[in-house]
């Protein structure tokens, strides 16, 4: 069974900083796309960030310029740098990982979550 370990999340002043860090358990595995979303109290989940399997990424307009996202798939690892953090980043934020288990019967394509990390950002 594919998991997902979200860590990093945590209170922070704006202005300040943190690295949200997110691995998969899992052993043999096909890694696509990876991905950051967030979820504010009260709001939709929207897509922050992602990383293709290539190494090209996109992010929201409101994050560009301050969070990156970057990949270890030997670690089986994605990670977002978040700087400048503003009190509109306060969310809840999920990983996202579209890949193959190899381990099942039948291997397929599928998204994967984790379990979502809260930041709260004070102003």
């Amino acid at each position: 069974q594919v998991q997902l370990v979200e860590s990093g999340g945590g209170s922070v002043q704006a202005g300040g900083s943190l690295r949200l860090s997110c691995v998969a358990s899992v052993r043999i595995f096909t890694f696509y796309d990876m991905r950051w979303y967030r979820q504010p109290a009260g709001k939709q989940r929207e897509l922050v960030a992602s990383v293709s399997r290539g190494g090209s990424t996109y992010y929201v307009d409101s994050v560009k310029g301050r969070f990156t996202i970057s990949r270890d798939n030997a670690r089986k690892s994605v990670y977002l740098q978040m700087n400048v953090l503003k009190a509109e980043d306060t969310a809840v934020y999920y990983c996202n990982i579209e890949g193959v288990d190899h381990t099942t019967a039948t291997p397929s394509q599928r998204n994967y979550w984790g379990q979502g990390t809260q930041v709260t950002v004070s102003s």
